[in-house]
């Protein structure tokens, strides 16, 4: 089934509202993906990671979800980065300039540390 392909979950590490995406992130992952950032607002984060660890693969559609995240983040002034995304879509999120607005890092520890040392800037 298409719907079940993306798994989202929810965790916080170091005052980091991390969403946990492991699975496609599709047309079919948008209420999903959604719906973890309404609830990561709601309770106030102002740092977000959205953890590309366990994904392999992300269309237009995809790229379109998060670009309407984006958004939100910076109506809500927040702060978003992502980890854990293969070589391949971080030079798409350059191409499509989601890198513009989104911290790139390597892996999740990578990005705590980034949110920290921006935190007392």
């Amino acid at each position: 089934m298409l719907e079940d392909e993306l798994n989202v979950s929810i965790r916080d590490r170091d005052g980091v509202a991390i969403i946990d995406l492991v699975g496609d992130v599709t047309t079919f992952a948008e209420e999903k993906i959604n719906s973890a950032y309404a609830q990561v607002n709601e309770k106030g984060a102002r740092a977000i990671l959205l953890n590309f660890r366990q994904n392999d693969y992300i269309n237009s559609a995809g790229i379109a979800i998060l670009i309407g995240i984006v958004t939100e983040v910076n109506r809500n002034n927040q702060k978003l980065a992502v980890s854990g995304l293969s070589q391949h879509f971080q030079k798409i999120f350059r191409m499509v300039g989601l890198a513009q607005y989104i911290d790139i890092y390597q892996d999740e520890e990578e990005a705590v540390k980034g949110f920290a040392a921006t935190a007392t800037q």
